[in-house]
């Protein structure tokens, strides 16, 4: 059973901590495993006091819960990661970034996402590879 955006919103606003990053699902293909996130930065997000550059933790976030969103619209449900690589290109900045997660491969007990993240200039920030529970 795959899910559209809507689906997704509904379970990406049950989690307190997603609703606290404020992420928006913004585009959804669960024929091909495609999950696009978008966060608003906020001075939070930042690293720095003097100006919003976005914290490397904030970034693994949103890699991580786009790749497994990317997984639960192609199966139906929510999955678990096993395991979530990152390679940090350039600092985040601006106002907003989004994710866009692609499954390359989903089987019985795995699920294999690529996971890119651009900010609103269009410069990709950061690339990761996150691999799911799909049992």
């Amino acid at each position: 059973m795959t899910m559209d955006a809507t689906a997704l919103q509904t379970m990406v606003d049950a989690c307190p901590f997603h609703r606290l990053l404020g992420l928006e699902v913004t585009a959804v293909d669960s024929d091909q495993g495609r999950v696009s996130l978008g966060v608003d930065l906020k001075p939070d997000f930042s690293r720095s006091d003097d100006r919003v550059e976005l914290h490397g933790g904030v970034t693994a976030s949103l890699i991580d819960i786009a790749g497994d969103y990317a997984v639960a619209a192609l199966i139906g449900r929510g999955v678990p990661t096993i395991s979530l690589r990152i390679d940090y290109l350039r600092m985040g900045r601006g106002s907003r970034v989004e994710a866009t997660a692609v499954v390359r491969k989903a089987g019985r007990t795995i699920g294999t996402v690529d996971i890119e993240v651009f900010d609103d200039a269009g410069t990709l920030i950061a690339l990761g590879r996150g691999t799911y529970s799909t049992a």
